[in-house]
């Protein structure tokens, strides 16, 4: 996205409840207040090395058509810190991605907010014990019931747990039949 002046879009302040990580571990966005924001991988080890859940920013970014999701252009920290996507490959060269490894896994719970890739795409939920559930965009449209909020879900795939959360790349899920009924 670097061809986008970061200044020509609005700006949203708000606070980040949670780091979300992509299927291989690596931080892809946060959740500003109940929105989820998404940022490239690239950018990972720049976000954790300058901002931390429960931090107040500043962020320039493009809200996809359907989605409740913003895909962040540019990010200006408390201390004045800006983070900006300037595309992924700066001077020719890729970065080692250090990817973790991924272990059988399941959770199960409700479902408090649907995520969505960086165009509006649905891809997976973020569960109530803050776990990522992530599949491709085609499976996410098969299964839009089950990632929805509100939806009592147990999922099983694999994934990664680190210091910035959890994510599972899941394989099968299914409709919790004993979830508590709303008061």
């Amino acid at each position: 996205m670097h061809w986008i002046d970061p200044e020509s879009l609005p700006e949203t302040r708000g606070k980040i409840v949670r780091f979300l990580l992509n299927p291989h571990g690596e931080i892809d966005g946060f959740v500003l207040d109940s929105q989820q924001v998404h940022f490239p991988p690239h950018l990972a080890k720049k976000l954790a090395r300058h901002v931390t859940p429960g931090e107040v920013v500043r962020i320039r970014s493009v809200k996809p058509r359907g989605a409740n999701m913003l895909a962040a252009v540019c990010l200006t920290t408390r201390n004045g810190v800006v983070i900006l996507d300037e595309g992924p490959h700066r001077g020719g060269e890729k970065p080692a991605k250090a990817h973790l490894e991924r272990k059988p896994m399941d959770s199960a719970g409700e479902v408090v907010l649907s995520l969505f890739g960086p165009k509006g795409e649905l891809r997976g939920a973020l569960l109530d014990d803050g776990t990522s559930l992530r599949m491709p965009p085609h499976a996410a449209a098969e299964l839009a019931a089950y990632l929805a909020p509100g939806a009592h879900i147990q999922a099983w795939g694999h994934g990664v747990r680190n210091r910035h959360g959890r994510t599972i790349e899941v394989d099968e899920i299914a409709e919790l039949i004993d979830a508590p009924s709303p008061a």
